[in-house]
């Protein structure tokens, strides 16, 4: 399907956090351009997955190449730098900052960022509440301020953890233009998402998480037709 080697590829993938043990072997591919989400019921392991491609668990074993690069055994921030971003699902706003400190907080990592302008084309509203305090933002501004943070890093792959979750439909429909928008501009996004009729309208494919592994992966196309099944994947 892809002629192009992966740009993240995760393969028996394990994570503990102190004795539990959350994933059980997870394994796939994100492609470079792509957008592909995780989706599960709650607590199956797809926020830990994230984590564990950050190297932020416990303890992980089995392999993460990402760009060809073998990170299992690397550093949190050396895995950043090799430019991979996270997007918390707690979205980790700092409150005593305002919007545009918060903006300037994370360090580039690589060349190829966007600049502060172009972060506010993507984002018209943080610019004007530039100087508005990270708390006293909405959740759907608090959300943008989160992703919009980690653009400026020059990160080529987004890892968005639950990027929708109560939000506004309104906001949520502006984070589907978002993510679109940055698809566009060639970034690789993985996406946690629990709403699959939102993920339906962002997403190349989809992976299927049950008990700390992929059990599925059904691409956007043919999302209707095996809708009855995710249904009972995802308990809906």
């Amino acid at each position: 399907m892809h002629d192009t080697a992966p740009l993240l590829k995760v393969e028996g993938l394990e994570a503990w956090y102190g004795e539990s043990h959350i994933l059980h072997g997870m394994s796939f591919d994100v492609h470079p351009g792509e957008v592909v989400t995780l989706l599960g019921r709650n607590g199956v392991g797809k926020s830990t997955t994230m984590r564990s491609i950050m190297g932020i668990v416990g303890k992980r074993a089995g392999s993460i190449t990402y760009n060809g690069t073998q990170t299992i055994k690397l550093a949190s921030n050396k895995i950043a730098q090799l430019g991979i971003a996270f997007c918390p699902e707690e979205r980790g706003i700092f409150s005593s900052l305002n919007v545009k400190e918060n903006l300037l907080l994370p360090p580039v990592v690589q060349p190829g960022g966007l600049s502060l302008e172009e972060v506010y084309g993507l984002f018209p509203r943080l610019q004007e509440r530039s100087n508005s305090q990270g708390t006293k933002l909405s959740g759907g501004e608090q959300q943008m301020l989160a992703i919009a943070r980690i653009l400026r890093t020059g990160a080529k792959l987004l890892l968005l953890d639950e990027p929708t979750e109560g939000l506004a439909p309104v906001i949520v429909q502006h984070i589907g233009d978002i993510i679109r928008q940055l698809k566009a501009r060639g970034f690789t996004i993985l996406l946690v998402e629990q709403n699959f009729h939102f993920a339906a309208t962002v997403a190349d494919r989809h992976y299927v998480v049950e008990h700390g592994r992929v059990i599925d992966m059904i691409p956007n196309a043919d999302l209707s037709a095996n809708m009855e099944k995710l249904k009972t994947y995802l308990g809906v």
